[in-house]
């Protein structure tokens, strides 16, 4: 299948920031122009650690995803975060998302992370892609605040 990573940067703001609402509106998020504007620019300028492909399928862009990068003890050193994964709805079902998956594992490889980490909803039917992917339920929770 024609699936390809192409590093995403500042010109393809307007691309990458329409998919990021979508995927937002889709999952019942609330895009803050100020907070998500801002990290969408920070990505796309560089920022070291985070990395953004758009995800190009027959020529045209179907999706991005988003990779953050950490450390970890428990891990054995560098880890990361896919932090996004979205795939319009129009390229949905043809197997995509495992590809990209199969791509990110790729990309971290290449970069020496040893572990990679993902959040998804308790209700989200992504969870079969994810644990065909590799991808295990430690059974804890993923706790946050914001700063």
């Amino acid at each position: 299948m024609d699936v390809a990573l192409v590093p995403a940067g500042p010109r393809d703001r307007a691309a990458l920031e329409a998919m990021v609402r979508a995927y937002y509106a889709e999952d019942g998020l609330t895009f803050d122009e100020r907070r998500q504007g801002a990290a969408i620019g920070a990505v796309l300028d560089g920022d070291p650690l985070s990395l953004a492909w758009l995800v190009q399928h027959a020529g045209a862009v179907a999706g991005y995803v988003v990779l953050t990068l950490g450390f970890s003890l428990e891990s054995g050193g560098r880890d990361g975060f896919v932090d996004e994964l979205y795939i319009a709805p129009p390229a949905r079902g043809r197997g995509l998302g495992g590809l990209v998956l199969v791509l990110v594992e790729r990309e971290a490889s290449a970069l020496g992370l040893k572990r990679l980490y993902l959040e998804v909803g308790h209700d989200n039917p992504a969870q079969g892609l994810y644990r065909r992917a590799g991808f295990v339920d430690h059974r804890r929770y993923l706790m946050s605040k914001p700063l």
